[in-house]
């Protein structure tokens, strides 16, 4: 059945697709927090899986809301690791070396790569596509990664 919600199709498809990009990259982010938080190693283990384990458990609840977003929107999110990877523009992790310091590094170039995208995207949601429900949804996210990156960076600090 067809969404009326006063926005039409093919801004609600433009907006889908561009969700689905950012349900990627959450996707991508998310495998690499996991993956943080089983390799870590080095005498802050205990403290860093803890604090990896929070993030990605964060980063969970994001994705789940995030392909809900897409379909109230009456579109279907990606859902394939191949869909995935083919629409993130981030890469995936190949360190060999499992040190906490390492990982946040990593994962904080992630989110701040994210960041950027979702300001991309904030006004052309409103402006252009009319749908500022998306628009304030993706400005929820940005405030919930500037948060994730910001407790990331004072780890470096």
């Amino acid at each position: 059945m067809q969404v009326n919600i006063g926005i039409k199709q093919e801004f609600l498809a433009a907006v889908s697709h561009s969700l689905g990009k950012i349900l990627a990259d959450e996707f991508v982010l998310y495998t690499k927090t996991r993956k943080a938080h089983w390799c870590v190693t080095g005498p802050d283990f205990h403290n860093k899986h803890l604090f990896f384990e929070s993030q990605y458990q964060e980063l969970d609840e994001m994705i789940d809301n995030i392909a809900e977003r897409i379909r109230a929107l009456g579109h279907f999110p990606p859902t394939t690791l191949k869909e995935f990877l083919a629409l993130t523009h981030l890469t995936e992790m190949t360190r060999e070396n499992n040190d906490s310091n390492g990982f946040i590094k990593d994962l904080l170039h992630d989110h701040e790569s994210i960041l950027i995208h979702l300001r991309e995207n904030i006004n052309s949601y409103a402006n252009t596509f009319h749908d500022a429900g998306s628009s304030d949804y993706i400005t929820g996210l940005l405030e919930k990664h500037e948060k994730m990156a910001w407790m990331l960076r004072a780890h470096l600090e």
